[in-house]
């Protein structure tokens, strides 16, 4: 992995020099997006973000799993995952420059 992590104070950031807003609002605009994103998804409501992607939830259900270190059986209760899926934009600037070889 190249770089840093992007944190929420980067965008804010991002914000402040790219649309020019004060670093207070840009904060506050940077949360409200966040929470909106994180709202709808917990809601059950797919989130599509134009030449980014998809996040969506999806139900696993219960299974049989095992514990690495003594092979003893747990079951694993049914729950909901996070899942993204990339736009073909995404995947094309990310794979930009590599060459399979």
């Amino acid at each position: 992995m190249v770089g840093k992590t992007l944190t929420r104070a980067d965008l804010a950031e991002a914000v402040v020099s790219k649309v020019g807003l004060p670093r207070n609002e840009s904060q506050d605009l940077v949360e409200r997006v966040l929470e909106e994103i994180s709202g709808s998804l917990a809601d059950g409501d797919p989130v599509k973000l134009s030449s980014f992607g998809s996040f969506g939830i999806r139900q696993k259900g219960e299974r049989v799993g095992r514990n690495p270190k003594t092979g003893e059986e747990v079951p694993i209760t049914p729950r909901r995952v996070l899942v993204f899926r990339p736009s073909n934009i995404m995947k094309d600037r990310i794979n930009k420059g590599h060459v399979k070889g």
